[in-house]
């Protein structure tokens, strides 16, 4: 199933002139910061010319296809505004608020303020805007698709940049999620600086 722009085209009949898509990458991980992106497209990319075809959940791309992809979307956005919540904010709040937190972070780091907002599965209470929570977002919406593109390059750039300071971990490779390997250096390294505490197998790791 490709995404498509039939709530965005829906809402921009409506009136509505500044439609964001969004959504987060990192929430089953275990190490590291939750991510979210907000994408507001130009009109001419809901005609699905060029690259645009291409687009869809960024868990179904290769880390190469999100690479240019991210660059089409940024050359075809009228704006994008990335969120990152941190691990120790997830331990303390818990990752349903941590992913909110850092998808109303996305919304303010907008160049303009949207006039609604399409939210791939959760709303956002606290951010006074129109909304629409859409289930399977990610695979049915093109706005929110592009958001997950650009949420997951921006975190797997930041995952990447944190083996310099813990190597042993895989980060270059896992990204902070629950691989047999990451789970293997958990259980012989220990937890390290960025891993959530309050998940099961790190806490695990510490109690045992």
């Amino acid at each position: 199933m490709l995404p498509v722009a039939t709530d965005e085209l829906y809402l921009t009949a409506l009136g509505y002139k500044s439609v964001a898509g969004m959504d987060e990458v990192g929430r089953g991980c275990l190490a590291g910061p939750v991510v979210a992106a907000a994408v507001i497209l130009k009109p001419e990319a809901y005609e699905f010319t060029g690259r645009m075809v291409e687009i869809r959940d960024s868990k179904l791309l290769s880390p190469e296809m999100r690479e240019e992809l991210s660059h089409e979307i940024e050359r075809l956005a009228r704006g994008v505004g990335v969120g990152v919540v941190p691990h120790d904010f997830v331990d303390a709040h818990g990752i349903v608020e941590a992913t909110r937190q850092a998808m109303a972070l996305a919304v303010a780091n907008l160049p303009a303020r949207p006039d609604y907002l399409l939210i791939d599965y959760l709303s956002l209470p606290a951010v006074c805007l129109p909304q629409k929570p859409v289930l399977y977002g990610d695979s049915l919406c093109l706005s929110i698709a592009a958001a997950s593109i650009v949420a997951k390059v921006y975190r797997d750039r930041l995952m990447v940049a944190q083996h310099t300071f813990f190597p042993g971990y895989g980060f270059v490779s896992n990204k902070g999620y629950g691989t047999p390997a990451h789970l293997e250096s958990l259980r012989r390294l220990g937890p390290c600086a960025i891993h959530r505490r309050s998940f099961a197998p790190v806490r695990n790791c510490l109690e045992g």
